[in-house]
């Protein structure tokens, strides 16, 4: 297989993969699961049917959700997070907007 079609298949690839969301995603940089181009697009998080805002990381296989407390912070400055456990839903929020009915 030639360098331009294992490419050609990589680009399709990722052009057919760019509406999914990983498993598990950071906010963290120092993270293993950090995704810096699917962050950008913007990630809505809901825990058990409710949206949750406060989101640093998610695991939908294993159904947990950390999020930062507020106005708390670990010895090393960093905001310190707890650990919900549910039914996890990732969503893209730059979707593309409802065509209106013309009129």
């Amino acid at each position: 297989m030639s360098a331009r079609t294992t490419m050609a298949r990589l680009s399709l690839t990722a052009i057919a993969m760019s509406d999914t969301l990983p498993d598990h995603l950071s906010n963290d940089p120092r993270s293993k699961f950090y995704d810096e181009q699917i962050l950008a697009r913007g990630i809505g998080i809901r825990l058990n049917g409710v949206e949750k805002t406060t989101v640093e990381e998610y695991c939908v296989s294993e159904g947990w959700v950390r999020m930062a407390v507020p106005r708390a912070l670990d010895r090393r400055g960093r905001p310190m997070t707890l650990k919900f456990s549910g039914k996890v839903e990732p969503y893209f929020l730059d979707t593309a907007p409802a065509a209106s009915p013309s009129e």
